[in-house]
């Protein structure tokens, strides 16, 4: 099986079979070991505050870190040694985050919503991840900065 296939895969079991990412409207759409992104549209759901119709604060910093886990996923499985669907899922059944950053520049207000992120370090233990979030309007509205458990 081939890297793509595998992102591939994984792109579609992220979007499809993880409840809290389907309720918060998240859709992995870009994953590889060097960058991942994750879109999603406004939803009056998602206000956090409902005078200014502001996007959610927690909304911000979950899609952060979906994205922030998804390019610490690729890296795990760029260092396996056998890539096969047993290792794959008990390498990824160890991701997890241990810390999480998130800075709020400006209020979340926008059509649809674009969080990327890029791997800063991947060790064998630990990852760390760079996330930004930007409105379709191309503003700067959020970063993060997640480490995540990797093995």
């Amino acid at each position: 099986m081939q890297q793509n296939e595998i992102h591939q895969q994984l792109i579609n079991f992220w979007n499809n079979n993880m409840p809290f990412n389907q309720l918060l409207g998240l859709k992995l759409t870009k994953f590889d070991a060097q960058h991942s992104e994750i879109r999603f549209d406004w939803q009056d759901k998602l206000i956090g505050n409902p005078i200014h119709k502001i996007l959610h604060g927690g909304v911000t910093a979950s899609a952060l870190d979906l994205a922030g886990g998804a390019v610490a996923a690729a890296n795990i499985i760029e260092q396996l040694d056998e890539i096969t669907p047993q290792s794959i899922g008990s390498s990824l059944g160890k991701l997890s985050t241990i810390d999480l950053r998130t800075d709020y520049l400006r209020p979340g207000r926008g059509k649809q919503f674009i969080v990327t992120a890029r791997i800063i370090r991947s060790g064998s233990k630990v990852a760390v991840a760079r996330m930004e979030m930007h409105n379709e309007s191309g503003e700067h509205i959020a970063f993060g900065t997640g480490t995540y458990m990797v093995s």
